[in-house]
């Protein structure tokens, strides 16, 4: 199969910025990862984010762009077309070289059991402004065939992962964490684990008025409270079997308004570690390793937190040469060259769907 060179781009839960990264792959092996950047979001971005996500949460059409957020999709586009040609412009990569770009937008609703998936962000209008074809709404056509629609990367995390010896597990912690088991050849098994990062930035916002908990140095200053972890612990999710998926906004209301900034900040931590433990309990075989990408690896807290609660060796994606941060752009590059050949990316074992399904859309410049 031909090798083509594909742009990703991906802006996630936490809502923090942009990543873009190259891949080059036939679409089913990875040929060579490319150079990766970064474009971040003004505060003014993010808040215009916060407020769209807001609003998204009366949605019933998953087309339609009500007050904030054809404002918000607006300048999703822009910004993701800026960081396009800053990528370019950087790294010296001429544009006719690019077969494709994908596109993830950001999500603003997740209601797989409403058939209801959004990410915002304009593909008609990105591959206009870049001058190359856009691949984009990855998710609708596995949500409209009954699957979950999340998570979507894991076929990229079984092309990733085909030299190291298995079965593994990779644990995404995003602003929601989710988790892909691999073995061989074998369709990945994957699923929502439960809360990542989100409730945690929330609660840093609210409370400290900052962006996230940097090395989560303020949860290691805190103690876990065992009977609110319980408590959540105890939310059906988290022992319905899979394939499962979350919205953002499902466990953004964490029961910490007792705790101290510390003990809140630990406990809401340690729920994502425990969460991702308890997952552990869904799978066919015990892992022989765990590796950890996503921003969650930045968290030495959360880390050492997960050390504690799973049985098996936990690596950061450093460890064994991956770039941790920009995984998820990489996934969207491959996720767009498999579009473009129609080639599945989801299963029934990574989001419920029937039979492996492709999708995606691909817009002309």
């Amino acid at each position: 199969m031909a090798i083509l060179t594909a742009i990703g781009l991906m802006s996630g839960t936490s809502m923090d910025g942009v990543d873009v990264a190259l891949i080059e792959s036939d679409g089913e092996r990875i040929e060579r990862l490319g150079p990766v950047g970064y474009r971040a979001y003004t505060a003014g971005e993010r808040n215009l984010l916060r407020a769209a996500l807001a609003q998204a949460a009366d949605l019933q059409n998953r087309t339609a762009r009500p007050g904030r957020l054809a404002e918000a999709e607006k300048a999703i586009t822009q910004s993701h077309a800026e960081a396009v040609e800053a990528f370019l412009e950087e790294n010296k990569i001429e544009r006719e070289k690019i077969a494709v770009v994908g596109f993830h937008g950001q999500t603003v609703l997740h209601r797989p059991q409403a058939h209801l998936t959004v990410q915002i962000g304009d593909g008609a209008l990105l591959a206009k402004k870049v001058g190359r074809p856009v691949a984009y709404d990855f998710r609708a056509a596995d949500v409209a065939a009954g699957g979950e629609g999340a998570p979507i990367v894991p076929v990229f995390h079984r092309a990733l992962a085909r030299e190291q010896k298995g079965p593994l597990v990779v644990v995404n912690i995003g602003g929601v964490a989710n988790i892909t088991y691999l073995d061989g050849d074998r369709d990945p098994i994957a699923f929502d684990t439960g809360p990542g990062n989100a409730p945690i930035d929330d609660l840093m916002r609210v409370r400290k008025g900052i962006s996230h908990d940097t090395d989560g140095a303020i949860a290691a200053g805190g103690k876990s409270d065992e009977t609110i972890l319980a408590k959540v612990l105890a939310d059906p999710f988290f022992s319905r079997k899979p394939p499962k998926s979350l919205d953002r906004a499902t466990f953004a209301k964490l029961p910490l308004e007792t705790l101290s900034d510390e003990d809140a900040a630990a406990t809401a931590t340690d729920i994502v570690a425990a969460s991702i433990a308890k997952a552990l309990d869904h799978l066919p075989k015990k892992p022989k390793m765990m590796i950890v990408v996503g921003g969650g690896w930045r968290n030495p807290t959360l880390l050492k937190m997960l050390h504690a609660r799973v049985p098996v060796p936990v690596k950061a994606a450093g460890a064994i040469g991956w770039d941790a941060d920009a995984i998820e752009a990489q996934a969207f590059a491959f996720l767009a060259i498999r579009t473009l050949k129609k080639l599945p990316l989801t299963f029934p074992t990574t989001t419920g769907v029937s039979k492996p399904l492709t999708g995606g859309v691909i817009a002309l410049p």
